[in-house]
């Protein structure tokens, strides 16, 4: 499709709403409140894929790399078809056809960083005069694409932030959180696009991950390399139609017949909920014990059914030991495992468990508190992080707003804001020219600036004209996501 057709429908006609003499428009992508307790900065991700997939590769194929004919019947078609015959015409996209490039300019802070409430992660004006109106026929792809990235993002670093803290406490496994918080998203997503860059999102934070494409992804517009680098990882996993296939009467052969012949070796995780997981752990893991205690690779159970605090640490008002006790603690009856120097129990290498369902980040701080009033460590489960967690948000969570703050018409600069009287504040925008600096580890945003100062502080330039003049690989931006969780662990 013509990306100049993924725009809301009032934006085609706004070139000839600015005022007449119109030059400039420069805006900015900014998170503005947050929706999520003690969340007060966003990680930003996004932009650069953005920038290759739809500012560079999708107008070079689909609308430079046409016919200009083909491409202005088209548009012509469906702007007259949408609204009737009108005035919008279609020389000035004739004009960006012949140019052959997008004429703009993005400034950024670092992908990766975590930008406080109300600061900017990035500008956009557009560098010859007659495309003013690109700018902001820009914002509905751009913020369709981008906040959900940012979102994830965000909201895993908080999951990182938890297993992180629990683990410094109660593990000698420290490194084990990589793959503590996994993403079981994709099915639940809205569409493979949102899929993708939401668990690129999580995987700046994490290594576990069921959504293969964003490998891919990370490949393709963050310059990872699987072959040199670890960019996402999983085990080998049952789910509920392999074990009804074995049957109920057969479930114990069923699980034999993966731990010993199917994976003799290696990590296979196993849904153990289909009919009784109180059985499963009372009857058919004591008999395997010896394969599994004498097995090269840990037996993974996985529950999914139930309140994951309660199956995982057990409930003390349940009416039977077992699920008072909790999947935990009777794998711990069953196996055993070590005191460490901390003073908690750690499981034998050879098992432990996963909960893949209905994760939240209050659920995954519960079931970590739980486990350390029992003397777990916390690294003895593992938590999927799903759907319920990465689509239950919406550009709001953020407050994610593309906004102009400065224009040029007959040549002279214009500071121009946004500040409803109707509203509480949250959509109060900055006000001309933006310098972003670096205080103490923390972005802080001057507006309001003069054109020399706009061109110093944090917001450097990454896009210019159709070229993208730095790129920034996966490497750096978790980098600098660790760096982030490090300083606020302390």
């Amino acid at each position: 499709m013509n990306p100049l057709l993924l725009t809301d429908g009032y934006k085609v006609d706004h070139r000839r709403q600015y005022p007449q003499g119109t030059t400039m428009v420069y805006s900015n992508w900014t998170p503005r409140k947050s929706r999520i307790q003690a969340v007060d900065e966003v990680v930003f991700f996004g932009l650069q894929y953005f920038i290759k997939k739809y500012v560079i590769e999708d107008f070079n194929q689909y609308f430079f790399g046409k016919p200009k004919e083909e491409v202005v019947k088209k548009y012509a078609r469906r702007i007259n078809n949408y609204l009737g015959e009108n005035q919008v015409g279609t020389a000035h996209i004739e004009a960006l056809h012949d140019l052959g490039y997008i004429p703009m300019v993005f400034k950024a802070l670092p992908e990766g960083a975590s930008v406080p409430l109300r600061v900017p992660m990035f500008t956009m004006y557009n560098t010859m005069p007659e495309f003013f109106w690109l700018t902001n026929y820009f914002e509905t792809l751009l913020s369709a694409v981008v906040w959900l990235p940012c979102n994830s993002a965000t909201i895993a670093r908080e999951y990182r932030k938890i297993l992180d803290r629990y683990a410094a406490e109660t593990s000698t496994l420290e490194e084990l959180v990589n793959w503590q918080g996994h993403d079981f998203s994709m099915r639940g997503m809205g569409g493979v696009e949102a899929a993708v860059t939401s668990a690129a999102g999580h995987l700046l934070s994490f290594t576990g991950t069921d959504t293969i494409p964003a490998i891919d992804f990370l490949e393709e517009y963050y310059n990872a390399d699987s072959d040199k680098e670890l960019i996402g990882g999983s085990v080998a996993a049952t789910e509920h139609s392999v074990m009804c296939m074995g049957t109920n009467e057969g479930e114990y052969e069923t699980f034999k017949r993966l731990i010993c012949e199917v994976y003799p070796k290696g990590i296979v995780s196993i849904v153990s909920d289909t009919w009784d997981l109180w059985k499963v752990l009372q009857d058919y893991l004591p008999r395997l014990k010896n394969e599994i205690d004498n097995r090269e690779g840990k037996v993974v159970v996985r529950p999914d059914s139930g309140d994951p605090a309660d199956i995982l640490c057990g409930n003390p008002n349940s009416t039977t030991e077992a699920e008072r006790k909790g999947v935990v603690e009777l794998l711990w009856d069953i196996f055993g495992g070590t005191v460490n120097s901390k003073g908690y129990k750690e499981l034998i290498p050879q098992i432990g468990a996963i909960y893949g369902d209905s994760i939240t980040l209050e659920r995954a701080a519960e079931i970590c508190e739980r486990l350390k009033q029992k003397g777990f460590a916390s690294t003895n489960v593992v938590l999927g992080i799903g759907s319920f967690t990465y689509q239950y948000n919406t550009r709001d969570t953020f407050g994610f707003a593309m906004k102009a703050t400065y224009g040029e018409v007959n040549g002279k600069g214009r500071e121009i804001f946004k500040d409803p009287v109707t509203d509480d504040g949250t959509k109060k925008s900055a006000k001309g020219l933006m310098k972003i600096e670096l205080a103490d580890g923390k972005y802080i945003l001057k507006d309001q600036v003069s054109r020399e100062e706009e061109k110093t502080g944090e917001l450097k330039e990454v896009f210019r004209d159709g070229k993208l003049l730095k790129v920034t690989t996966l490497a750096e931006i978790r980098e600098r996501v660790k760096a982030k969780t490090a300083v606020d662990a302390i």
